[in-house]
C-alpha cells in the first residue's frame, strides 16, 4: 500500500498531545520504564506494555456507548486514554504493529478527546496492512481486530462478510470482545441473517467473560423480548452486572427500571442513584432522565437548579429532549431568570434535530416575536415541520396561518387540509374553524350539514363558541331541522359558561317561549348575565321588563365579546 507522502510513516512522540510522564498512572509508570531502556531483548516487556495500555483502552470504551467514544470521559478515564496514546504511539514508533490499530481508533477520538482524521487513516492503513500481514499467528485479538477493520471499512470499504468471518474466527478462539461483535453481527442483521437467538448466544459467551456491553445487550434483548419471552426479571439481572461494573448503558437502564418500577418495586431514590452514576460518565441520556427527576419532583423535593444543570448537561452534548426542557425552563423561568432568547436558542437546537414538540415551540416563538424577531414565514415553516409529524396544535396554527395569509399565500384549500388533520386529532378550535370554513364555503363547497357536524364535535367537547353556533343553527334551521328546544338547549350550555351573546339569545328564548315554557324570571336572569357582560341588548331588554341592573358592566369582558365576534380563535 502507497504511504501518504505529506504524513510520516510513524508518528513521534512529540506529536502527541499528552507527553509521557506527566502522570503517575500505572500505564504511563511501566511505559516510562520500558521506553527508558535502551535493551534490545525487551520484547516482552512490549508486549506487557502493549497489553497494559490496551486492556486499560479496551476497559474504558467499553464502558461508553455503542460506539466507544458517544461519551464524555471523566478526568481519570482521559487520563488513562491518554496514556494508553502515549503507549501506543511509542510501540508504533518501535513498529509494533499491534499498536497500530487502537492507536488509529484513539486518533478517531470524541467528545472529550482531541481529534486527529489524517492519523487516524494514516494508522488504520497500517493496522489493516499489518493484520492481512499477519493473519496466519495464532492470534485472535488480530482477527477481531481486522474484522473491525473491515466493519469500519475506512481502509478497504465496508465489507460486512469479511467482517462477520473474522469476528467468528475469534469469537470461536474464546476472545470476549470478538464475541461482543459478532452477537452485535446477528442482532442488527449485518452480513448474515438477523436472528436474535444466535445474538443472544454470542453475547451471552461475552457475558459470562464479564463484558459489560454484552450484559448490557443481553439486558436489552430480555426487556424487549428479543430471542426470548420477555422478563424484566432477567433485564434487570444482566443491567445490574453491567451496571456495578460501571457500564453507563447499563446503570441508566436499571435506573429506568426503578424509575417506572419495571420487574422491580418502584424506588425513585435508587433511579436517581444509578442515574447520577451514569451521568457522571457524561451519559447524555441518563443526564436528561436524573434531571426530568428532579424537575418533576419525584425526588424529596422539586429542585429547578439541579434540573437546569444536568438538561445542561444533557443539551450540550446534543440531546434534543433536553435541548427542548431547557428552552420551557427559560420561557417559563423555573430555576433560571425567565429569558426567550435562551428559550428560542434552545428550542431551535431541539427543532433541529426533528423535536416535534420543539419545532411546535419555535414556530410560535417566531409567530409572537418571543425571543426573536416577529417572522410569519419562519413560523410557518416550522408549524409545517411539527404539522407534518401529527402535531395536532401545529396543523391547526399552520391552517389558520393559510387562512389568513400570514408567511404563506393565502389558501382556504390548505386551510381547510390542514383544519381537518388537526380536527380529526379531536383539535377543538380546529374543529370549530373547519365549521365556519364549511358554513362560508371557502376552500370548500359551502354545505351546512357539514358544518353542524364539525361545530357538534367542538360543542360535544364543552366549546362554548360551537354551542353557541349549534345554538343559531338550529334556531335557523341550517344544516339541521329547525329545532328551537334543541336550539335553547345549546345556548344553555354555552350561558353556563358564561358565553355573553347566548346569555342573551336563551333569555330572548324564555322571554318569548320559544324551546322552552315561557318565564320571565328565567329571561330577566340570563339578560342580567349578558348584561353585566356589556350587552347593551340585554340592557334594554330588562328596561322593557321592568328590571333595574345595577350591577356595573364589565366594559372589559364588552370588548373581549366584541373581538370575538369580530375573529376567530387565533393560534396561541
Amino acid at each position: 500500500m502507497t504511504e501518504r507522502t505529506n504524513l510520516p510513516a510513524k508518528v513521534t512522540t512529540q506529536e502527541v498531545v499528552v507527553q509521557t510522564g506527566q502522570r503517575g498512572g500505572l500505564v504511563a509508570r511501566g511505559m516510562a520504564a520500558i521506553m527508558s531502556s535502551q535493551d534490545p531483548s525487551l520484547a516482552e516487556d512490549l508486549d506487557a506494555l502493549y497489553r497494559q495500555a490496551r486492556d486499560a483502552y479496551n476497559h474504558i470504551t467499553e464502558l461508553g456507548d455503542k460506539s466507544g467514544f458517544g461519551i464524555v470521559w471523566t478526568r481519570s478515564d482521559l487520563d488513562d486514554l491518554k496514556d494508553a496514546l502515549d503507549a501506543f504511539t511509542q510501540l508504533a514508533d518501535k513498529q509494533y504493529g499491534k499498536a497500530y490499530f487502537p492507536l488509529s481508533l484513539l486518533h478517531n477520538g470524541g467528545r472529550s478527546f482531541p481529534v486527529h482524521k489524517e492519523h487516524a487513516q494514516h494508522y488504520a492503513r497500517l493496522a489493516f496492512d499489518w493484520c492481512i500481514a499477519n493473519q496466519n499467528e495464532n492470534d485472535p485479538e488480530i482477527w477481531n481486530d481486522l474484522g473491525r477493520l473491515y466493519w469500519l471499512g475506512e481502509v478497504a470499504g465496508t465489507d460486512y462478510g469479511q467482517a462477520l468471518y473474522w469476528y467468528q474466527k475469534a469469537a470461536e478462539a474464546g476472545l470476549g470482545q470478538a464475541q461482543y461483535n459478532l452477537g452485535a453481527m446477528y442482532y442488527n442483521g449485518q452480513g448474515v441473517i438477523q436472528d436474535y437467538r444466535q445474538a443472544m448466544s454470542w453475547y451471552l459467551k461475552a457475558a459470562e467473560q464479564g463484558h459489560t456491553r454484552a450484559q448490557y445487550a443481553l439486558g436489552v434483548m430480555h426487556y424487549n423480548g428479543q430471542g426470548v419471552m420477555q422478563d424484566y426479571g432477567q433485564a434487570m439481572f444482566w443491567y445490574r452486572m453491567g451496571a456495578e461494573q460501571g457500564n453507563a448503558w447499563a446503570q441508566q437502564a436499571l435506573g429506568y427500571m426503578y424509575e417506572k418500577g419495571q420487574g422491580i418495586t418502584q424506588d425513585y431514590e435508587l433511579a436517581s442513584s444509578w442515574y447520577r452514576k451514569a451521568a457522571g460518565q457524561g451519559f447524555a441520556r441518563a443526564q436528561f432522565n436524573l434531571a426530568a427527576m428532579y424537575n418533576s419532583g419525584q425526588l424529596v423535593e422539586q429542585d429547578h437548579d439541579q434540573a437546569k444543570f444536568w438538561y445542561m448537561k444533557a443539551a450540550e452534548q446534543g440531546h434534543a429532549r433536553a435541548q427542548y426542557a431547557l428552552g420551557i425552563m427559560y420561557s417559563k423561568g423555573q430555576g433560571v431568570t425567565q429569558d426567550y432568547q435562551q428559550a428560542a436558542f434552545w428550542y431551535l437546537k431541539a427543532a433541529k434535530q426533528e423535536h416535534v414538540r420543539a419545532q411546535y415551540a419555535i414556530g410560535a416563538s417566531f409567530s409572537k416575536g418571543l425571543g426573536v424577531l416577529q417572522d410569519y414565514q419562519q413560523a410557518a415553516f416550522w408549524y409545517g415541520k411539527a404539522a407534518e409529524q401529527g402535531h395536532a396544535e401545529a396543523q391547526f396554527n399552520l391552517g389558520f396561518l393559510y387562512e389568513k395569509g400570514q408567511g404563506v399565500t393565502q389558501d382556504y384549500q390548505q386551510a381547510v387540509s390542514w383544519y381537518s388533520k388537526a380536527a380529526e386529532q379531536k383539535h377543538i378550535s380546529a374543529q370549530l374553524n373547519l365549521g365556519f370554513l364549511y358554513n362560508n364555503g371557502l376552500g370548500v363547497t359551502q354545505d351546512d350539514p357539514q358544518a353542524v357536524f364539525w361545530f357538534l364535535k367542538a360543542a360535544e367537547q364543552g366549546d362554548m363558541r360551537a354551542q353557541y353556533t349549534l345554538g343559531i343553527m338550529y334556531s335557523n334551521g341550517q344544516g339541521v331541522i329547525q329545532d328551537d328546544q334543541q336550539a335553547a338547549s345549546w345556548y344553555h350550555k354555552a350561558a353556563e359558561q358564561g358565553h355573553a351573546e347566548a346569555q342573551f339569545n336563551l333569555g330572548l328564548m324564555y322571554h318569548n317561549g320559544q324551546g322552552v315554557t315561557q318565564d320571565d324570571q328565567q329571561a330577566a336572569s340570563w339578560y342580567r348575565k349578558a348584561g353585566q357582560q356589556g350587552d347593551t341588548r340585554a340592557l334594554e331588554q330588562l328596561k322593557g321588563l321592568g328590571v333595574s341592573n345595577r350591577e356595573q358592566i364589565d366594559r372589559a369582558a364588552w370588548a373581549r365579546l366584541n373581538e370575538f365576534t369580530l375573529s376567530w380563535k387565533e393560534p396561541e
